[in-house]
């Protein structure tokens, strides 16, 4: 009896035991974080940063919250500006009870003696730009102000707008410098390094769309280097953005985090939402001095017509490989035709640099200045042979 006695008390106090080693193990794993299934609250312990590394997030929402967006705006937007045009446009009426001598029939028993003169209307033009000089020169598109007639320029200091004046424009890149006598200390934007944009980085697009004064919209450079073709004019390096480019936007800036100008807003695409496309910031520092100083871009020129070599057209030459620059036609009085070049011509080398597609020749040619002289190994007539041309400007 008596050892059953001792038995039940060390049953006991082992039990105790037990029991106060769970509790105190439970508290303490409470204390540090962990789980344990009766906590009442349950800590997710979280992986540890290491030291010195910054936790960062980005989204849109978080983006559009931050002063940074609304500093931009706020420096650069003084500097963007309205520009208003007038052009003069011919037109006929086609309607006959407007304009009975046009009626076919009465023209062919009285001629055109008694046809209307041509109605000379005054169309209204829209767009953007901005300043890039203290003294008042502004960029933007040349489509905004070509032919324009009158130009009014509408800054935010002022409601009554300024005159302004072409100083130089270039259709192919769609680029026009414009001149307002507004004084020596207008606010301005610097031109940014478009080949440092990347895609993916966050822009700011800022003008008058529809005549809405300075909207700003906010996107992302969807794609660098897209060749698109708008109306006659084909473009080869245009930066896409989903920030959204309307009517009216044309010609205003298209900005980076630092507030510089990355791209000129140029276009949009009307089947689509969400695609903008703007001209590189570095396809126009190529190209302002000449507009600003002799008010047209001066290309170097060649004079040629070039189409690829196939492998069907190596074949027929007699070239071992399908490279090189065929050349379909040769203009009257232009560089090539004074050096000699001829219909048929494959162009294989132009100062020492391989020619493998018309593309290479453009760039080669665009390298050189006004009044060099090139060596160009061309193969005529299964033969190979150097000739010497020298450069001019495009007319």
């Amino acid at each position: 009896m008596k050892h059953l006695r001792v038995n039940k008390y060390l049953a006991f106090y082992t039990l105790l035991i037990f029991l106060g080693g769970v509790l105190c193990s439970g508290f303490y794993l409470t204390v540090k974080g962990y789980e344990v299934p009766w906590s009442i609250h349950k800590p997710i312990k979280a992986e540890a940063a290491e030291p010195n590394e910054e936790v960062k997030t980005a989204s849109l929402n978080s983006l559009m919250e931050t002063p940074t967006i609304e500093k931009i705006v706020e420096n650069a937007g003084p500097a963007v500006v309205k520009i208003e045009t007038t052009v003069k446009v011919q037109s006929r009426s086609n309607d006959l009870f407007m304009d009975p001598f046009n009626d076919p029939f009465f023209r062919d028993f009285f001629g055109d003696s008694f046809r209307a003169e041509p109605k000379v209307k005054k169309s209204q033009g829209l767009g953007s730009g901005f300043i890039i000089s203290k003294d008042g020169y502004i960029l933007t598109n040349n489509h905004v102000v070509e032919g324009a007639e009158e130009i009014k320029v509408y800054l935010t200091s002022r409601q009554e707008p300024y005159d302004g004046k072409i100083i130089g424009a270039d259709a192919d890149l769609d680029l026009a410098v414009v001149k307002i006598n507004a004084g020596a200390n207008l606010p301005m934007l610097k031109l940014g390094d478009s080949n440092a944009a990347k895609v993916g980085n966050w822009v700011i697009a800022i003008g008058n769309p529809y005549g809405l004064d300075h909207t700003v919209t906010v996107g992302v450079i969807s794609a660098k280097g897209r060749p698109v073709v708008i109306g006659a004019t084909e473009f080869k390096d245009l930066i896409q953005t989903d920030a959204s480019i309307n009517p009216g936007n044309s010609g205003g800036p298209l900005l980076n985090l630092k507030g510089e100008v990355v791209g000129i807003n140029t276009a949009i695409n009307a089947q689509a939402q969400g695609i903008g496309f703007a001209i590189p910031s570095y396809s126009v520092q190529q190209v302002l001095d000449d507009l600003m100083v002799k008010g047209k871009v001066v290309r170097p020129w060649v004079g040629v017509y070039m189409q690829p070599v196939t492998k069907e057209l190596a074949d027929y030459f007699g070239l071992k490989k399908a490279e090189g620059a065929l050349i379909s036609a040769v203009q009257e009085d232009s560089p090539a035709d004074k050096a000699g070049l001829q219909r048929g011509d494959i162009i294989l080398e132009f100062n020492n640099k391989q020619i493998a597609k018309p593309e290479d020749l453009q760039a080669a040619v665009k390298g050189t200045k006004i009044g060099d002289k090139a060596v160009m190994l061309i193969h005529r007539q299964n033969k190979t042979q150097y000739v010497t041309i020298k450069i001019e400007e495009k007319k």
